[in-house]
């Protein structure tokens, strides 16, 4: 069976998600959620689902973390809501292995400080009339890896912040998952 790793930093929705698709298949499962911070809520739902959860600091990523990771050696590890950049060690130890999703198409409204509502009141401050989300590979650069999956989804001129991250958030949920499966089944 392949293990997916999840490195989560807020309310983990979309880690609950991939957690559940993969718990109603038998060729993958998440095998860890990795949290660099103790309040998010992602280790609740990783708790309902009896998912493993190490919380870390910023001084044990680079090291303790990325051991921990090779002796697992995961099919994949996927950014799920993790705001902190990965490092090149990773990169390095895990090539073509790390996957994050993005709501947005990018290369639009990606890079630094590109996370969450920014992303959402920067389209609506541009009027944009569609949006989406992007699936990537994850390179050195924020948000520049090489495009895995992208779908859009329209946008009325109406629509509010929360109303473009009500329907980003539904395509996160519609497709990560499945298109985790499917990485999964080519390599």
């Amino acid at each position: 069976m392949k293990s997916i790793v999840v490195f989560a930093s807020g309310s983990g929705t979309n880690a609950e998600k991939i957690i559940s698709y993969f718990n109603a298949v038998d060729t993958a499962a998440v095998t860890k959620i990795y949290c660099n911070n103790i309040h998010a809520g992602v280790l609740d739902r990783a708790a309902k689902y009896g998912v493993s959860t190490r919380v870390f600091e910023r001084s044990a990523f680079e090291k303790d973390v990325l051991e921990e990771l090779k002796t697992a050696a995961p099919s994949l590890i996927v950014l799920a809501g993790f705001l902190w950049k990965i490092p090149p060690s990773f990169l390095e130890a895990f090539p073509n292995k790390i996957i994050n999703i993005h709501p947005s198409l990018l290369p639009k409204y990606g890079g630094k400080g590109m996370y969450g509502n920014h992303v959402f009141e920067a389209i609506v401050n541009h009027n944009e009339r569609e949006t989406g989300i992007t699936i990537h590979y994850v390179n050195e650069h924020y948000d520049e890896g090489a495009v895995i999956f992208q779908t859009k989804t329209s946008l009325n001129p109406t629509d509010t912040v929360a109303e473009v991250a009500q329907k980003t958030h539904l395509l996160e949920h519609e497709h990560f998952a499945p298109q985790i499966h499917q990485l999964l089944n080519q390599g």
